[in-house]
């Protein structure tokens, strides 16, 4: 039986053997849900839900929609114990991916190419981006900052400003840049200049032992 976390580096090479240029967020919050992964490539991020083994179908209606609200491309990674039917719990326009464990070698399968995506909308696509990403697009298009507007009306305006394919490219490249060791910084110093109070940073809580 193949678990996420067995499944996850192997299916990285895989894309990265496949895809060329790519980049790989994992857990981004969409909506009610969260994506397993977000791939970007150069034009377009693919949203990849991991179906192991282990896992079940319960939650995945749920998943379906917020994909499609929010990525170009939506792909499912199947255990082999759901390859015979996992073509029944995913959009036509899904593509699948099987992967089983063959000779201690991870095995993955396009079993169904992805197509384009009929419901992004992109006022949630825009949403992965900080704003300090956000003010950087729009400086590369010459927009007015909307400095005391909040995150919603700025990523909003984009879109309607922006053409989709421009847009597309750099969405992708703000990705593909980002530093996440540098953010939060960048953030906080966004902040200050533009007269907002910096944000406190959240410390997780330790789960006390009973």
């Amino acid at each position: 039986m193949l678990y996420d976390k067995d499944i996850r580096e192997p299916l990285f090479e895989y894309l990265e053997n496949t895809y060329g240029k790519v980049r790989l967020l994992e857990e981004q919050v969409m909506g009610q849900s969260r994506a397993d992964v977000v791939m970007v490539v150069p034009d377009a991020l693919y949203g990849i839900e991991i179906k192991s083994d282990a896992d079940t179908y319960v939650r995945l209606e749920r998943q379906v929609k917020d994909y499609d609200l929010y990525y170009d491309y939506n792909m499912i990674v199947a255990g082999a114990s759901h390859a015979a039917h996992i073509e029944e719990h995913v959009p036509e326009w899904w593509g699948i991916i099987t992967v089983e464990l063959e000779d201690n070698h991870m095995d993955f399968y396009l079993l169904r190419e992805p197509k384009k995506n009929p419901g992004l909308d992109w006022n949630r696509k825009i949403e992965i981006l900080w704003r300090p990403e956000l003010a950087h697009i729009q400086e590369l298009n010459g927009m007015h900052a909307y400095k005391q507007k909040s995150k919603r009306f700025v990523a909003d305006k984009i879109v309607e400003t922006v053409q989709v394919e421009l847009l597309s490219r750099q969405v992708s490249e703000e990705l593909f840049e980002r530093d996440y060791t540098k953010i939060w910084d960048a953030i906080q110093t966004y902040r200050k200049e533009n007269g907002q109070k910096p944000r406190r940073r959240r410390r997780r809580r330790r789960k006390q032992k009973l």
